[in-house]
């Protein structure tokens, strides 16, 4: 597997002066990708038709002259301001009902049919420009689908669209008001053209209502992405990119995905601590620097799924970012380890956002590679060192995972619908398994809902999946080794009913949730064989063996012929024993990592990261902080690490 470094550049912010000696430093610090023109609609076409293509020729011709290789982004998140004059209800429309206005970035509404068809016509004349051109190397379409909230949009256009999408799907209208169950409250409709959408009602709408809704949604992103990747691939050879983001969960990127050859994501370690992490301040102040030691590896592999084996880092932080609510600057050393370990997870590129800090507009405050004077910033120094280093490690492939586990979008959207108790996450309840897999020392492959072949694995797992598609259970009969399913696994149809036979709705039906609580922060139930269940706990009506009850006795974890069901959220010590007894019972060797300490393997190697505030150790190895080692990959792993 070919591995190489980039970096995000704008051309049109600098002098034209400025561009060569730009290339000649990228191409000696290693890089190899450059990405350029996603933000660059308005110097491309200043008035509607007129188009000038000349700097876009010379940028092209400046930067492959140095030897990198271009990926071309489609400008379509930043529509000009002379659209809006040709288009004033393109905007995108909030939950609250306001329109949200011109004079940032991502101001369309994807449901808008004549902004699609203008971006079909910029990706159009793009494509018949350089469609052909040896020097693009790849397309990007549009940047970062669903940024600012913007994947559901509450407009006029939105219920126009939503309005047929559910004509298409249901029919009639009985068929409609008969899956809705919308006898409830009296809510039955006489046509399609009656249906509103679902915010701004007095009380609590119906959740099958918003759940199709969030569908239509999803699936517009998909279409939208579609009009541009089916014009590209009638003038281009070149692979298709799209660039998603973290805990970006309100569009099914594997639909999205369908349509492109690569998945790239935007990978902001710090950032991302800051906004994203349900672990408390002392998590997040003990890895201000550094970034949770598992949010990154997640979406590593999660977008090798999305993928479909094939992904990238459109965008590596570099420095302090200027979007979170605190901005520090990374350890030395971690944007080497960052990048690293992307690598051992089997990225093929990894692009750092940007070349040189902006001194102007929203992101003036964001680092670069270089600063705003085009000095060395700190982060430059650790790309020429991954550089080096990549052309003396031989290349390898990610290894064979044994351990699979699920991840569902529309499993998202249900529980953020009806989640039955504030803070019940779907993300959260994934991501606690995937880091307890990880302190294990497992590689670990993500799939989709629908995977319909398990054949590879020896443990699978699928918490908190609304409903288990028909392609799933007939690969869960047929697989042969330990399942391991709940909280809230089957627990929904795909109309957002309660099944009939009670859940869990799945193969080997080996208990049957008789109801269900949420559970109060602090609020904690003991297991005999210790930890607890927290959040979320059901009541089972069960034949099959109990593993472990809680301390007053009711069924908390039950199994049958390797079918393991949990009827709550295990907290941290529980889950972990849960899996590490899973793995040995299908011969899985794991690993005890302590801290920040953290493994991944590829064919040949074993990648040692340390993402701790105090060195750490590693089979007697000290790793210093912020430092990645690799290692021969040994014929046998050993069980422990301190």
């Amino acid at each position: 597997m070919q591995r190489a470094l980039g970096v995000c550049y704008y051309p049109e912010h600098w002098p034209e002066q400025q561009w060569a000696d730009d290339a000649r430093r990228m191409a000696e610090a290693g890089l190899t990708y450059v990405r350029i023109a996603e933000f660059a609609w308005a110097r491309m076409e200043p008035k509607p038709g007129e188009y000038r293509w000349d700097w876009l020729d010379r940028a092209i011709e400046t930067l492959a002259g140095a030897g990198l290789k271009v990926i071309l982004g489609t400008p379509t998140s930043t529509p000009p301001r002379w659209m809006l004059d040709k288009w004033p209800d393109m905007l995108p429309v909030g939950r609250d009902g306001h329109v949200r206005k011109f004079g940032s970035r991502r101001h369309y509404c994807y449901s808008h049919q004549g902004f699609r068809e203008e971006c079909a016509v910029i990706t159009r004349k793009m494509a018949e420009r350089y469609g052909r051109d040896g020097r693009v190397h790849g397309w990007q379409l549009d940047n970062e689908y669903g940024n600012h909230d913007t994947t559901v949009s509450y407009s006029a256009a939105a219920r126009e669209g939503f309005c047929q999408w559910l004509a298409d799907k249901y029919r009639t209208i009985d068929a409609l008001n008969e899956a809705w169950g919308n006898v409830f409250w009296s809510m039955e409709y006489d046509s399609f053209e009656q249906v509103d959408l679902p915010n701004r009602t007095v009380a609590e709408a119906n959740p099958s209502h918003w759940l199709d809704f969030l569908r239509y949604s999803s699936d517009q992103v998909a279409a939208f992405n579609r009009v541009q990747s089916a014009i590209l691939r009638a003038h281009s050879d070149a692979p298709l990119i799209h660039n998603f983001m973290s805990k970006s969960t309100d569009f099914d990127h594997y639909k999205v995905a369908a349509d492109l050859d690569i998945a790239s994501w935007d990978s902001y370690p710090l950032g991302y601590l800051e906004k994203h992490s349900a672990l408390g301040e002392a998590w997040i102040e003990r890895y201000a620097q550094q970034g949770d030691p598992d949010f990154q590896a997640f979406h590593h592999d999660l977008y090798r799924a999305v993928g479909r084996g094939r992904w990238w880092i459109m965008e590596q932080q570099p420095g302090p970012v200027n979007w979170a609510v605190y901005n520090p600057a990374p350890l030395p050393g971690m944007p080497r380890l960052w990048a690293w370990e992307a690598f051992a997870h089997g990225a093929e590129a990894v692009c750092f956002f940007r070349w040189r800090q902006a001194p102007f507009a929203q992101e003036q405050m964001h680092a670069g590679l270089l600063r705003p004077d085009s000095a060395d910033a700190p982060a430059i120094a650790e790309v020429r060192k991954v550089a080096a280093e990549m052309a003396a490690l031989p290349e390898a492939e990610t290894a064979r995972a044994r351990v699979a586990l699920v991840f569902d979008y529309q499993s998202v959207w249900a529980w953020q619908i009806q989640p039955q108790g504030k803070g019940f996450e779907y993300f959260n309840l994934v991501f606690d398994f995937y880091r307890a897999l990880r302190r294990l020392g497992l590689s670990i492959d993500i799939i989709a809902p629908d995977c319909p072949d398990l054949s590879q694995y020896d443990l699978v797992a699928m918490p908190g999946l609304m409903q288990v598609p028909d392609a799933l259970q007939q690969a869960l009969r047929a697989f042969g080794g330990t399942v391991i399913a709940g909280p809230r696994t089957g627990s929904k149809t795909g109309d957002f009913r309660i099944p009939a036979e009670l859940p869990p709705e799945m193969p080997g039906r080996i208990c049957t949730v008789a109801h269900v609580e949420s559970l109060r922060p602090g609020v904690r139930r003991p297991l005999s064989g210790g930890g607890a269940m927290h959040h979320w706990f059901e009541a089972l009506e069960t034949q099959a063996a109990v593993v472990d009850r809680l301390a007053s006795g009711e069924p908390a974890i039950v199994a049958e012929n390797k079918v393991i069901y949990l009827a709550g959220w295990p907290d941290d010590a529980a889950l972990q024993r849960v899996l590490e007894t899973a793995c040995a019972g299908e011969g899985i060797p794991t690993l005890q990592l302590s801290g920040g300490l953290r493994v991944r393997d590829s064919r040949t190697h074993r990648f040692v990261f340390n993402y701790g505030p105090e060195p750490a150790l590693f089979e007697g190895q000290t790793i210093e902080v912020a430092d990645v080692i690799w290692q021969d990959l040994p014929d046998t792993p050993t069980k422990e690490a301190n």
